[in-house]
């Protein structure tokens, strides 16, 4: 059978059966296109095997992006993820092809996780101009940020119904259509409060642009939501402000939010938690940020009797 028609069987079961978000779905049909960009449209299903996806990796390695001679190795991990997950979904429909297991994902180094020292926090949260009610507004993004540990994709798609700032807590659906428990601390909860509070209108997004003119043809008020790019520039904006030299983005922020809890005796399966990790080897990438917290726990507590 052909790939070509196998990776649309493949996408439909991605949407109906697996509930995997659009996204998800546009990046994998993205690698799986590349694999008979490269072996052609005809490649049959029982044609993979090791040598052609030796020969794949290595032309994947070879090809350049916009803004790159090549594609970095954790891009080049996803299409190989992409496949596996393919080939596992035709091993269940019984057709026969190369075992999954046997695609070996290549070695990343460890990402060099970038957070904020709590008075580089405090540098930048005094940097929105509060008299506004775009201010206000970007206070409480970067507040709930910080307080909640929410990737900027779900903070975007919030609505001023999802979120309970009485209880301080509220669900949040994740990457792999995933839900899980968010909390919040109480001066997030005000900053948000005093922003909805500033608003003269109707629309249901919690954070949307203020200022436009443009009228929109949705009628719950989406052409008004901010969107991932533009809280990525006002963070930005913030930082730079602040004086703040190393590259901060909303994920700087969600990295905080992991480094404070840990640095104040948070365990690890409870922050693999909150920040919505299905693996806790994707959490460990914080331990050895707090280091330095063990070394003086160590010098602390050991030894005293000798």
């Amino acid at each position: 059978m052909l790939v070509s028609k196998l990776r649309v069987d493949f996408l439909e079961h991605m949407e109906v059966e697996q509930n995997r978000s659009q996204k998800t779905i546009q990046n994998y049909d993205h690698y799986l296109t590349r694999l008979t960009d490269f072996a052609g449209d005809d490649l049959d299903i029982k044609d993979i095997n090791s040598e052609l996806i030796r020969k794949w990796r290595l032309w994947l390695n070879r090809l350049g992006t916009n803004t790159s001679d090549e594609l970095q190795k954790n891009t080049q991990n996803y299409h190989l993820i992409a496949l596996r997950s393919f080939l596992k979904y035709c091993a269940k429909r019984d057709i026969a092809t190369m075992p999954a297991d046997k695609i070996e994902l290549a070695r990343t180094n460890r990402k060099q996780v970038t957070f904020l020292s709590p008075e580089e926090l405090e540098r930048i949260l005094k940097q929105p101009d509060i008299s506004k009610v775009a201010g206000v507004r970007d206070r409480a993004i970067i507040e709930l940020l910080f307080s909640s540990g929410l990737r900027v994709s779900e903070l975007v798609n919030l609505d001023i119904s999802h979120i309970n700032l009485k209880r301080r807590e509220f669900m949040v659906r994740g990457k792999g259509q995933k839900d899980r428990p968010v909390f919040i601390s109480k001066i997030a909860a005000d900053w948000v409060q005093a922003y909805i509070e500033m608003r003269d209108d109707n629309k249901q997004p919690l954070f949307i642009r203020h200022g436009s003119t443009t009228k929109s043809a949705s009628t719950d008020g989406n052409y008004y939501r901010l969107t991932v790019r533009s809280i990525q520039r006002l963070i930005k904006k913030y930082a730079l402000l602040a004086g703040i030299t190393k590259n901060v983005s909303p994920h700087t922020l969600r990295h905080s939010f992991a480094t404070d809890l840990l640095m104040n005796g948070a365990d690890l399966r409870s922050v693999q938690a909150m920040l919505g990790h299905s693996n806790i080897s994707t959490t460990q990438i914080y331990t050895h940020v707090t280091d330095p917290h063990l070394r003086s726990t160590h010098e602390q507590f050991h030894g005293k009797s000798r």
